[in-house]
């Protein structure tokens, strides 16, 4: 029985490619390092694996310290010792040593953990994520291009340049400007895409009231979904909202541990779940939440925290064990690079991702390009 001997952090700084902001704050910026935690598992048979976690104090509470002494501090030595097939009591661990508070205790660090375990006991078997799970329902992710910009005009360029990438679809960041500057960006949009799906994400950033008008002025635009407009604790104003909307209300950051999005179904307040593996706290967890959703008929939709290749490969396999087959907001390759990527790395073509076939992740790591990458 092969067990976890060594759990590493390495805080990487990776090329960005441009400004990335949303309601909260930047997220990328243009010129200047992107700060990625990446994580290495090596257990006492040799087997590795690598995951990663993505700060962004902007989005969520986690900053790139508190994410590094998280894992060297509490979650590593929980791990140290564990057998590597043992998942599930490995989340019971983390649940022990660092308490969840109103929802999951620090989900990026241990998303980064959490995957790094996968990885490294799926290449231990020789067999991809989608095999140890039994489950791919798909072998390709359609991405969608976001359009986070200041102005209807630049919104309209940002598309022009994400079909001539060969993206179809687009996801726009509201929230970020008064109310009739949001309309405006998406109205530019729609009229630059009008075969485009279509939706919006205002990360948290409007009232109910505000969140209620805006969706009754996009409601003719032909948007497939509103995703998190409110407040992630706001679930009684997401609730009336859901009544009141004329557009899908999706729900991203209200859901962080399974029994949150068990609350939103018994309330009746959600129409999609988003999935997304580092605000689960890691692929465990993410598949718990994902199987809920899928028994409870709700449509799940795909996101990501502008991973590298490694949260990338993570999600896709996600994605593709449920079958997501609208459009994803995985937006890394848009973003930023991953210097460390090699052979296999995962294709990305016209917009669409394939999923990687090869064991654990599917993806190559050049850890000396890691140790070169580190701050």
């Amino acid at each position: 029985m092969n067990r976890i001997a060594r759990v590493e952090s390495f805080t990487v700084a990776l090329p960005s490619l441009r400004d990335f902001a949303v309601a909260g704050g930047p997220v990328v910026r243009g010129g200047r390092p992107a700060v990625r935690v990446l994580v290495k598992v090596t257990a006492d048979d040799g087997a590795t694996g690598w995951g990663e976690a993505t700060p962004i104090p902007s989005w969520t509470y986690e900053t790139t310290e508190s994410i590094v002494s998280t894992i060297e501090g509490y979650l590593a030595p929980a791990a140290a010792g564990r057998p590597l097939w043992d998942l599930d009591g490995l989340c019971r661990a983390f649940d022990r040593t660092i308490s969840k508070g109103f929802s999951i205790g620090m989900p990026l660090a241990r998303a980064a953990v959490d995957v790094a375990c996968h990885d490294a006991f799926a290449r231990s078997l020789g067999l991809s994520l989608g095999e140890l799970w039994s489950r791919r329902r798909r072998d390709t992710i359609e991405l969608a291009w976001i359009v986070a910009t200041e102005s209807a005009s630049a919104a309209a360029d940002s598309v022009a340049e994400g079909r001539a990438h060969g993206y179809r679809h687009v996801k726009v960041k509201i929230g970020l400007h008064a109310e009739d500057e949001d309309v405006a960006i998406v109205t530019a949009v729609r009229a630059a895409a009008p075969d485009a799906v279509l939706w919006v994400d205002a990360n948290q950033g409007y009232t109910a009231a505000a969140a209620l008008r805006v969706a009754r002025r996009l409601a003719d635009l032909d948007v497939a979904v509103f995703e998190q407009p409110l407040p992630s604790n706001d679930i009684a104003g997401l609730r009336r909202l859901r009544d009141a909307s004329p557009i899908p209300v999706a729900v991203d950051e209200s859901l962080r541990h399974p029994s949150d999005l068990a609350t939103f179904v018994r309330l009746d307040a959600i129409d999609v779940a988003v999935a997304k593996v580092q605000r689960c706290g890691g692929l465990t967890l993410a598949l718990r939440q994902c199987q809920l959703a899928e028994d409870c008929g709700l449509a799940i939709r795909g996101s990501g925290l502008t991973e590298s290749d490694i949260g990338l490969a993570a999600s896709l396999h996600l994605f593709a064990a449920f079958g997501v087959d609208t459009p994803v907001d995985l937006n890394g390759r848009q973003f930023i690079t991953s210097p460390y990527a090699t052979d296999p790395v995962i294709t990305v073509a016209d917009g669409v991702a394939h999923v990687p076939t090869g064991p654990g992740l599917g993806i190559g790591v050049n850890e000396e390009a890691v140790r070169e990458l580190a701050l």
